[in-house]
């Protein structure tokens, strides 16, 4: 058990952010031990025919199998709400030497160990981390992503509405049954994870990850502590897209009726006319019909008008009504 101090001033810092370089950290641990993530088999499949030489790589030995210490200089806090994989890739390679140094030996115990009697990381070390990641990342990553990206955003809309809600207190307790907040403390049931205090002045941002399912990770850099869990709806992540019923179908027609069923997710005009091959100005037709029907709402988000599936729309499609709402842009 791992128990961070997170005073009021810490909570008002709490903020969530999106990462691809969390996420190509955790498939790689994924990749190492497949038994322990067995709802990522199908993309494990998929995946370890295009590796090559990666897995001889010294990021591969960095990030070792199973629940064991992942240097915390290889996912450094990202800067906003979207990151990049090029802006994280560059605030990896300005790491202070110091702070690698310092992690190094945490870095030893693998099963094809690093030279050990390098007292000190090798020289250019970070430089060729990058490239490795941003290498993996193209050959293992890149062609999920959008799927990836469109379910951590899914995640991000749902607490923030928690949030509004619920609170900083609600929101933490809820993340996940291995992270508890009370009394200024957030406790972190994991062996592995480690982190700081969060100052008054620091902060705390939460990653969702669906790789780090079933577990959590925590580390702390500077004065941010990260913690990543996984998101809602990561079971489901490499499912087939499910169908409108055929009686559904009948009556609304099959256009309306696959709208419905892509907006299981909320869902801008355009990303619903690029998904289902149907004109952006189709597209809006059919959803004005649905919202007269009652079956749609919208609701703005930023410079995004996202469309949202009401309870009568999932009662007509036989979805629970607690169903996972999914926002794509």
């Amino acid at each position: 058990m791992v128990a961070i101090g997170l005073s009021a001033g810490g909570v008002a810092r709490v903020r969530f952010a999106i990462s691809p370089l969390w996420e190509t950290i955790a498939s790689i641990r994924v990749l190492r031990d497949p038994g322990a993530h067995a709802i990522h088999l199908p993309w494990v499949r998929r995946v370890r025919p295009r590796l090559g030489r990666l897995t001889e790589s010294e990021l591969w030995r960095l990030v070792p199998p199973g629940p064991a210490y992942v240097p915390d200089f290889l996912t450094p806090a990202p800067a906003g709400l979207f990151a990049e994989l090029p802006a994280e890739l560059e605030a990896l390679r300005a790491t202070p030497e110091a702070e690698v140094a310092a992690q190094w030996p945490g870095a030893a115990p693998l099963d094809k160990p690093l030279d050990k009697s390098l007292d000190k990381p090798p020289d250019g070390l970070l430089e060729r981390l990058a490239t490795q990641l941003g290498d993996y990342f193209d050959v293992a990553l890149a062609p999920d992503w959008p799927r990836i990206r469109r379910l951590l955003e899914a995640e991000v809309f749902t607490r923030a509405r928690a949030l509004a809600a619920d609170g900083v207190g609600g929101l933490l307790n809820d993340l996940h049954e291995q992270v508890r907040w009370a009394d200024d403390t957030l406790s972190v049931a994991q062996r592995w994870c480690t982190a700081d205090d969060v100052p008054d002045g620091g902060g705390l941002v939460l990653i969702p990850s669906v790789f780090v399912w079933p577990s959590i990770l925590t580390v702390s850099t500077g004065r941010l502590a990260q913690l990543a869990y996984p998101p809602r709806g990561t079971g489901g992540l490499w499912e087939r897209p499910a169908r409108a019923p055929d009686g559904v179908a009948a009556v609304l027609g099959r256009s309306r009726a696959r709208l419905l069923v892509e907006l299981s997710a909320p869902a801008s005009t355009t990303a619903l006319a690029a998904r289902t091959g149907l004109t952006a100005g189709g597209v809006s037709q059919h959803l004005a019909a649905l919202r007269a029907a009652g079956l749609v709402t919208a609701h703005r988000d930023g410079r995004t008008v996202l469309n949202i599936r009401t309870d009568l729309a999932d009662a007509l499609l036989g979805t629970p009504r607690n169903a996972e709402r999914r926002p794509t842009r």
